[in-house]
């Protein structure tokens, strides 16, 4: 049986272990059923998450024309701190950038390679927490928009890392560590605009991912180079697919393929 379509995140339920679904066409795949089975990857066409043209993915899943267009390829996506919606000033489209902009946000701690701060919408939680495959994390401040939440991460990331390693993450090369003691020791690097939304009571959340054996040295699939790949899938992590030969495949890296999956 073959299912096709273009590739976006993966849909994630928050349960022990994680619940992923692969959202395609006309269907869905549950990757957690999956687990054992043969998987064939091929890959079909560009597809542009936006424009649905197919052209060459610039990045985020978008085409370039479409990436230095669109309101939701501005950077204040990958840098908070540049939002202006609070001010009234527009990026490239006042009314987008509101509605995302103008709402609750997280600066949190998440433990997956390392410890490191990132920034999240309220709502996003856990799920941001799941895509960046992090066994453990916990809120630092919440606070009413995207502004306030990036100029917290720039001032903590002084002191603390902002990015995940991986290899490691996929390793689940990991130490528990204390992220209530974390948070104490960062709460001094918070800005003055930002210290009375400071979390003080909650405790962190654990999470649990569907994976029956970890790659030693994992080694990153490109399905556009390769075309096609075929292997057992053994776990599911982050939003990425492990298989047994130490494949691993980013589906959010590759968002706006489209790609065939036969499954036996």
């Amino acid at each position: 049986m073959y299912y096709q379509g273009v590739l976006t995140k993966m849909q994630t339920e928050f349960s022990e272990p994680i619940q992923y679904y692969l959202i395609l066409d006309n269907d869905f795949l549950n990757m957690n059923q999956l687990l054992d089975k043969t998987i064939s990857m091929t890959f079909v066409k560009h597809q542009c998450l936006n424009c649905g043209l197919e052209r060459p993915i610039y990045r985020q899943g978008f085409c370039r024309t479409c990436f230095f267009e669109i309101p939701q390829a501005a950077d204040w996506i990958m840098r908070p701190e540049l939002s202006k919606a609070h001010l009234g000033i527009e990026d490239r489209d006042l009314d987008y950038e509101k509605q995302v902009q103008l709402q609750p946000h997280i600066v949190y701690l998440a433990n997956s390679s390392n410890v490191k701060v990132g920034v999240t919408r309220k709502s996003q939680v856990p799920t941001r927490w799941i895509d960046q495959g992090a066994h453990e994390a916990i809120e630092i401040v919440e606070v009413p928009n995207r502004y306030l939440a990036g100029i917290t991460e720039v001032a903590l990331k002084e002191h603390v890392a902002d990015k995940t390693n991986w290899r490691k993450m996929l390793k689940n090369d990991n130490e528990d560590e204390n992220l209530v003691e974390w948070r104490e020791r960062l709460k001094t690097y918070i800005p003055e605009e930002a210290q009375d939304y400071y979390i003080a009571f909650n405790t962190e959340t654990n999470l649990q991912f569907p994976v029956h054996k970890y790659p030693e040295k994992p080694k990153s699939l490109n399905i556009e180079k390769e075309g096609v790949y075929t292997g057992k899938l053994v776990g599911v992590k982050g939003q990425y697919l492990i298989f047994e030969d130490e494949t691993v495949f980013n589906i959010r890296s590759n968002e706006g393929l489209v790609v065939k999956f036969e499954i036996s």
